[in-house]
């Protein structure tokens, strides 16, 4: 569950702490993975376009490396702490841990802000952050990405960095960069399509299929747009949409193409030609669905807004959209909604820079098709393995309230446990 940053990293020990117990695992893997591997602090002198030096702070964080390479995204935000790159660092374990692929965690930020750099400025301070880390990242090593205010062409000024660094080309030391520089098409929707996936999984297992199943989706941005267009494309009918504007509801089915494809609609959906409007984006939480996708911001399902919700499956596409106390609520209902988590919903997005690494450390590619197959089969069994180990702990467990969250997390520690385990170093 996101919240205050300045709260984050106590609420991802807490986190942390409840998946080892419940996991049963020793109480020293607690102590073990609550401290990260190393911690690059760095310095970013840039020269302004006025001719003003300034000082920036940079941080990469590596937090436990026993699956593989540490990877995580860089971000550039004016709050980011030491502390905050911890806490992401030591999620970014756990989430790569539960998806199944040879990843440990890492996470870097800068603090700026970045809307007040010129194009130039912004360039510069990228490839000075590279050269303040790049003895210590690596395609084997740590493999950083886009996270909050990066994007493709910052990873393009990086690999391009850290390239000339190196003495020659390195395309999979970052990856989600642009399909013409060594990136994957699929990237740019591999987020949504992955929560289009464990829709069509989690109907398949408890609804009958996914087949004219009538869908909301909360926040019509990259994730949530194209979640809608995949689950459409899957056979489901969505009928209303949101972004933070308003909302629109069309009991016929919206026509996710034509939303897609429309700047205006893109920017705000009650632009769309059809359909009942509303300037309140949350009362497509309320609407008669049987799947809700919220793909926005955290803290948008509230224990008072769970209460009204008539969806039986929730996937979230967003980081923490639903509060602690909203998922007990929906757990608890007689008319039980199951929420698969954000750990393993959105997780598409890291699990799309694997495949883009594979490409770059063999100089091949795939096409679009079989990229979005190897993705799709990578989603599926992953929410096979949390559903299995989610049954096994309520089997264990049954004097108290069990989520698949708490399985997702539980799972993700007891796997990274097994690596550590498995190569002495517990």
């Amino acid at each position: 569950m996101v919240m205050n940053l300045s709260k984050y990293f106590e609420w991802e020990l807490g986190v942390l702490k409840e998946a080892v117990n419940l996991a049963g695992l020793p109480s020293e893997v607690f102590d073990y993975l609550s401290k990260p591997d190393r911690i690059i602090q760095v310095k970013i002198p840039l020269r302004l376009d006025n001719g003003k030096l300034v000082v920036f702070e940079g941080y990469r964080v590596q937090h436990n490396n026993a699956l593989g390479p540490y990877k995580g995204g860089i971000r550039y935000h004016p709050e980011v702490t030491l502390e905050t790159d911890m806490a992401l660092a030591l999620g970014m374990t756990l989430k790569n841990s539960l998806a199944g692929i040879p990843y440990g965690g890492g996470k870097g930020a800068v603090k700026v802000d970045p809307s007040k750099l010129s194009m130039r400025e912004l360039e510069a301070l990228s490839r000075t952050y590279v050269r303040g880390i790049y003895k210590l990242i690596g395609p084997e090593e740590d493999i950083p990405a886009p996270d909050v205010n990066t994007n493709p062409q910052i990873m393009a000024w990086m690999v391009d960095e850290y390239s000339k660094l190196t003495g020659r080309n390195v395309p999979a030391v970052f990856t989600a960069k642009p399909p013409e520089l060594w990136g994957n098409p699929v990237r740019i929707y591999s987020t949504g399509y992955g929560v289009a996936v464990m829709a069509k999984e989690a109907a398949d297992l408890w609804m009958g299929g996914l087949k004219g199943k009538k869908v909301a989706v909360h926040g019509f941005g990259n994730v949530g747009s194209y979640a809608a267009y995949w689950i459409s494309k899957f056979g489901a009918k969505v009928i209303a949409i949101s972004n933070v504007y308003g909302s629109v509801y069309d009991p016929e089915g919206i026509d996710v193409e034509l939303a897609l494809k429309s700047p205006e609609i893109l920017k705000d959906v009650r632009n769309y030609p059809r359909g009942q409007k509303s300037n309140d984006p949350d009362t497509i939480l309320y609407t008669d669905v049987d799947i809700l996708l919220p793909c926005s911001l955290e803290n948008v399902i509230t224990a008072e807004k769970a209460k009204n919700i008539k969806a039986k499956l929730i996937v979230e596409g967003a980081n923490g959209p639903t509060t602690p106390d909203a998922e007990k609520i929906l757990y608890s209902r007689k008319d039980f909604v199951a929420v698969i988590p954000d750990i393993l919903a959105n997780a598409g997005g890291v699990i799309m820079s694997y495949l883009e690494w594979v490409e770059n450390l063999q100089w091949y590619f795939w096409d679009e098709e079989e990229t979005r197959q190897k993705l799709s089969s990578i989603m599926s069994n992953n929410f096979n393995r949390t559903n299995i180990y989610w049954n096994k702990l309520r089997e264990r467990h049954p004097e108290r309230l069990v989520t698949m969250r708490d399985a997702a997390f539980a799972l993700a520690v007891e796997r990274v446990y097994t690596a550590m385990k498995l190569r002495g170093w517990i």
